[in-house]
Order: structure tokens, then sequence, then C-alpha cells
């Protein structure tokens, strides 16, 4: 054969044995006018591969309207790819976890109440089969066996730590192969008994992920999948942060260690991550590892990764490449030169505009007898809107909002009374008493990502049960959703004293364009946009302190910078930095 394929304990690539030295990086979280520097950075490094998960919740955000534009551009990277002789493992949907908003999946599969996710369920199933039908005819072109760089395609994505559905994991196998997908297919899963019992299938290559162990996980791997070669799928070189947690590091020193047993052992390795990039906009995922547990990820998806979010090498980078050396002969070292950073200074607000005042403008009114969740009402990310009225007088009771999903802000004719938060044990209950001539009860509430991981994939958002005070559940409700994909129709005024969420606007001038890191210190919780784009959240409780900004973002001359703040700005500028702060 002189495509590639295995035999025995070897891959081969055009007849040729091969170690397969990869790393993943993530076309999703890179502008595209980097994509081809973090893919000469990889070759640099020694590697051969390139691997990439493929989000379906990117490509389809809306039932049947497709998006491959833009960073959505799956083709064109792995076009780039392949023009810089390097080999491609795609990881497509339906699902992929990736710390990513939902695993992957669209958020209007939870429009159905009874839909069953990852398992052999014909609604869904129907879902994929219509996605796999726009996607697969894209990579068909790309395959090796076509001439192109993807020398193979995964089956779901570490099935064995969500379930065991044979027939479901045997129907996507069908649907890749009848779909003209002729190249090696290949699961990956966790090197434990049930995981790989869960996620392995006949007739499909078996992987491994973990970050330590490595004797120990192939010999595990060796027990189920004698007669094929051995590969870590995911070597955890790093790892991801959530919100109010320290950030995470894995030592260069573990890392080196680990790669160099993996290589002794002639297996081969894909680096997750080689570069982590940016959960740019509302992207992030979250972990809810049991019913009352929710832990929303950061922004920056630095991973700790070989390459840093703003896609530098750092000293795992070159302390990685020595140990390849080893067992490969490479060339000099030669990067592309090195992307600018500019500190462009303090930026001052000058305009504001309330949420409250500008609700018509930016959304519709929906009227419902009690509150609906953002899948049931279209939406996808942001913020949703809820208010109602409350008759009096009453005496003091609870106010309870149950099953929120994510973070409320609870106001009382139009005063902040409290905050209600999913991620943090220790938010404050909320009770009062409700005077003669009524209350008006208005709720923002927050979409901090959806569960990417684990059982509890079915994680709706909103108010997805009910609002009580006291025993009574609240009905006759009015409802905006704020996906916050169109600003247009924002009325901005000058600066005012005003505590409530508020959109601020300023501008700036750019002489010379370079990546910058934007400080929000002074200011609390919200969005950012820049010159339309979404770069993503920030909150004060950290660990992350600055967002990168891309210089392909920026224009010469005027800049607008547009925050979204929560609580209040308690500082009317923002300041651009020359690097990262952590």
């Amino acid at each position: 054969m002189s495509t590639f394929h295995y035999s025995g304990s070897s891959f081969y690539d055009k007849d040729q044995p091969i170690q397969i030295l990869s790393g993943a990086i993530h076309y999703f979280r890179i502008v595209p006018e980097y994509w081809q520097d973090r893919l000469l950075k990889l070759k640099a490094c020694g590697l051969n591969t390139i691997e990439t998960y493929v989000p379906w919740n990117l490509h389809e955000p809306k039932k049947g309207e497709f998006n491959f534009d833009g960073m959505a551009n799956l083709v064109r990277f792995i076009e780039l790819a392949g023009e810089l002789e390097l080999k491609v493992f795609v990881r497509p949907s339906p699902y992929i976890c990736a710390e990513w908003e939902f695993g992957g999946l669209p958020s209007w599969l939870l429009a159905d109440s009874d839909m069953r996710l990852r398992c052999y369920h014909k609604p869904f199933l129907d879902h994929v089969d219509d996605y796999y039908d726009k996607l697969l005819p894209l990579l068909k072109p790309l395959l090796r066996t076509n001439g192109g760089p993807i020398i193979g395609l995964q089956i779901e994505n570490e099935y064995g730590s969500y379930g065991n559905d044979k027939e479901y994991l045997n129907y996507l196998k069908e649907a890749m192969i009848s779909r003209g997908m002729d190249v090696l297919l290949f699961t990956s899963d966790g090197p434990e008994d049930s995981m790989l019992q869960g996620g392995m299938i006949d007739g499909v290559l078996a992987t491994v992920n973990f970050g330590s162990g490595a004797k120990q996980a192939f010999d595990k791997l060796r027990e189920y999948q004698p007669d094929a070669p051995i590969m870590c799928m995911e070597f955890w070189n790093g790892w991801f942060d959530h919100w109010m947690e320290e950030h995470h590091t894995q030592p260069t020193t573990t890392v080196v260690n680990v790669l160099d047993e993996m290589l002794r052992l002639n297996a081969s390795v894909n680096f997750y991550m080689f570069h982590g990039g940016t959960n740019f906009g509302f992207y992030n995922g979250a972990n809810g590892h049991t019913e009352d547990s929710y832990e929303p990820t950061v922004t920056s998806y630095d991973y700790d990764a070989l390459l840093n979010e703003s896609g530098d090498p750092t000293e795992k980078y070159y302390a990685v490449r020595e140990v390849i050396s080893k067992y490969v002969e490479l060339e000099a070292c030669e990067l592309p030169a090195p992307i600018p950073k500019k500190a462009y200074g303090r930026v001052v607000m000058t305009e504001q505009a309330p949420l409250i005042a500008n609700l018509d403008r930016i959304s519709t009114p929906i009227h419902s007898a009690y509150p609906e969740t953002m899948e049931k009402l279209g939406q996808d990310y942001g913020f949703i809107h809820y208010s109602t009225f409350i008759s009096g007088p009453r005496p003091k009771e609870e106010f309870y909002i149950q099953d929120l999903h994510d973070r409320a802000l609870v106001y009382l004719d139009g005063q902040l009374a409290g905050v209600l938060d999913r991620s943090d044990s220790s938010a404050a209950q909320l009770a009062f008493d409700v005077p003669a001539d009524g209350v008006q009860v208005s709720i923002l509430v927050e979409n901090l990502g959806r569960v990417n991981y684990g059982p509890y994939l079915k994680d709706n958002k909103g108010i997805t049960e009910g609002v009580r005070y006291g025993r009574q559940f609240l009905s006759n409700w009015t409802t905006y959703t704020l996906p916050l994909t169109d600003l247009s129709g924002l009325a901005f005024e000058s600066l005012s004293q005003h505590t409530q969420p508020s959109f601020f606007r300023g501008n700036w001038m750019v002489d010379q364009i370079g990546d910058t890191f934007l400080s929000l210190e002074g200011w609390s919780k919200g969005v950012v946009f820049i010159n339309g784009f979404n770069l993503g959240r920030y909150w004060n409780v950290g660990p992350q302190k600055t967002l990168y900004v891309p210089g392909p973002l920026l224009k010469h001359g005027d800049n607008e910078i547009v925050i979204f703040e929560l609580h209040g700005e308690t500082n009317s500028t923002v300041t651009f930095f020359a690097q990262a702060k952590i």
C-alpha cells in the first residue's frame, strides 16, 4: 500500500515505516492570518503531523445553516498544512470535548427536550447525518488516498469516559466509510479497562490519552490491542484553567521525561496542546462532574503549551525539540519572524449605553407564562433578561431561581438585590419583603459556557425550571434574548454614574499594528468587543488578568473598543500592554 496505514507494530507512509510526531493546533482558536505561523513553528520543532478537532457548533450554528469561512475555514487550514508537507489527523464531531462550549455539540440540539446525546438515538443521528453530508465531502479531496494530507479520522472522542453504546460508535464508523472516508480510522480513550471497553470498536485503531505513566498506559492498551502500533493521541503537556482557580502549569522536566519514555518505546505521540490559542467570544466550555458542581473555563486556552497563547515558543518548546533531536535528525531551527507586540497604553471610555434603556434596541420582547430557556427561544450564547411583577404586600420570603444556569443579577425596581451564581457555592441567598404597591423583578442571566465533559452534558441555559417567591412559582414573564451578535442598535450617551449593566465605548489610534494584551484592572466582569469582534470574557476573580488581542483584529487609524460591564465600571480606562499578565 502506498497510503498511510499500519502493519504489526508500525505505521507506514508511502511504504516507509514512520513514527508519528504530532501536535494539536485548533484552527478555530487562532485568527486565520496566524495559521501558517503556528504550523511553521510546529514543523521547526521536529514534528511531522498536526491534529485538530472540528467543532460542530462552529460549523452549523443554526440547524441547516453552515459556516466554513474565516476562522471556520477548515479546508484552507488543512491545505496549508499539506503545503508545508505536514500530515493531518482530523477529529471531527459530533463530540470533541476540547474544553469547548458543549464539547462542540450545537446548542440547538437542546431545544428538543427529548434529545438524547452521544448514543444510538435516531433524532440525534439524523442531525449527525445532515452535518456529515456537508462536512465529509469537504474533507474527501484532502484525504491521503486522494493525494491530500489527511492520514486519519477519529470516531467520536474519549467515548469510553461517557458510554458504551457500540451500536452508536459503529453507526458513526459506517457513516464515515459510506461517505468515502477511506483513511485510517481511530478512537482515543483513557488507558483504563472501562474506558477502552466502552470506546474501542472492531476494525478501528485504538489510541490512548494521558499525561504520565507512559509504559503502564501502553501496557494496558496492548492488553486490548496487541498487534498494532502504540500511540498517545493526547499527551497532556499542560492544562486548562477555570475561573476562580490558580493558573495551571505542567513542569517542563515532567513533559520531556514522559516524552523521552514514549520515544524510547517507539510510540507515536500527539502533543495536546502544541498551541492552545484562545476561546474567543462565548466558546469556552465548563466542567460539571457532579449534579451540583459547575466550573466555567477562562477565555485563554494557553494550556501551558509549547507555544503560548500569542504563539511564541516557550522554554518547553525548545526542551521538547532537544528530546526529539535524540531520535530524529533535525535541521536547524528556523522560526518565522517574531510577531510584533505593541503597548498602546491607556484608552479612555467616552460613551455609555445602559442595558435596560437599550433592550428594545438590540432585542425583541417575548411574553410567556413561565421563563423559557435560551434553547427554547432559539438562542445559543450570551445573556438573557427576564422580568415580572410581584404584587404586594407580602412578608419576607426567600427568592429562589430553580435550576439556574448559570449566573444571575437580580434587580428589584431597578436596584441590584443580589447575585446568584451556580459556579459559586458561597453566593448569597436572596430574601426580601414586598411593599403594598408590589415590586418589579428583573433577572439578567449569563450563560457562562455549557458543560463540555462528563455525564451532565445536557446543560440548558437561562432559567431552566422556574422562579419562586417563597413556595409560589411566578408567572407572566417578559424576556429579551441577548446573544450580543449585533450591537448596532445601541444608543450611546455620555458617561454617567450608572452601576447597572452597561456598554462602554472608547476609541484609539493605531499607527503600527501588532499583538497586544488588554488589561481591565478596575473593572469587574463582562465581555469585550474590538472593532466588532467578540474577544471574550473578563472577570476579576482570575486567574486570567489580560485578554490577548491578535494584531489582525486591529486596523490602521481609528479602532473601537466596546465593553459590556455587568457591575458598573469603577475605572473609565483600560490599558493595552505588550505582554500578558498572569
